[in-house]
């Protein structure tokens, strides 16, 4: 009687061997997930393929996933396009901030990512004296150098970029240009001879001139004002070329 008692504790308690197993394996997951530049997609499709495996009867190491026929051809989710440009504009932003890492520190660049792709801000007033659309080539000379590395690197081959224009809200000398519009269009077309001057392929880029139409702060303030004053190095998303 006291054998078959342990028995059925033994047999009660099996859950638990489950559920260990698939903590152990979420934990592994999200590990994987935190930085899937360096993920090996083999282990990352073994483990979502042991998921599938839990409550289904003894497990056999997570190898139960079985392929379809587009797997036939070579179309496996980690072979998707959208999955490899993502994977290279994640480099490209790790790249960029460690690139940039004094400058930005010093607030002269700001790097971010959006719905855009990887945006590179660099400030106006260090590469154009108020008014002006001629580049400071002095001050600012190494950092479009490291910048025209970066986008004629051979990791961003077939990336297009977009070079963005911004100015504060205040008026300009309408003497000299007619409007912010003119101002902010001018500074990116300096900009982007200066890469092309580099040897960046200009048939890659696109220009624009927004003014004052899209400020990142307020511009009640002089700080505002000289954040909004900038030039942006857009490394396009596929859905926005």
């Amino acid at each position: 009687m006291a054998r078959k008692k342990r028995e059925a504790g033994s047999a009660s308690s099996e859950w638990l061997v489950t559920y260990s197993d698939m903590v152990t394996l979420m934990l592994c997951f999200f590990v994987a997930l935190f930085n899937p530049d360096e993920s090996d997609p083999t282990q990352l499709q073994q483990m979502i393929s042991a998921f599938n495996a839990i409550g289904m009867g003894p497990q056999t190491g997570g190898h139960t996933l079985s392929q379809g026929k587009s797997a036939d051809l070579g179309n496996t989710i980690m072979a998707l396009p959208s999955m490899e440009q993502g994977r290279s504009l994640g480099s490209s932003l790790r790249r960029a901030m460690s690139l940039f890492e004094p400058e930005i520190k010093s607030n002269k660049v700001r790097i971010t990512h959006d719905e855009r792709g990887v945006v590179i801000s660099l400030a106006s007033d260090l590469f154009f004296a108020p008014a002006s659309a001629v580049i400071n080539y002095e001050d600012s000379r190494d950092i479009l150098l490291r910048l025209g590395t970066l986008l004629g690197s051979q990791q961003l081959r077939g990336r297009r970029f977009r070079i963005e224009g911004h100015t504060d809200g205040t008026d300009t000398d309408t003497a000299v240009w007619p409007s912010n519009w003119e101002l902010s269009s001018a500074r990116s077309i300096a900009v982007l001879h200066y890469l092309a001057d580099l040897g960046v392929d200009e048939n890659r880029f696109q220009v624009a001139g927004f003014a004052a139409t899209m400020p990142v702060s307020s511009d009640d303030t002089p700080e505002g004002r000289m954040n909004n004053r900038r030039v942006d190095i857009v490394i396009l998303d596929e859905a926005h070329l």
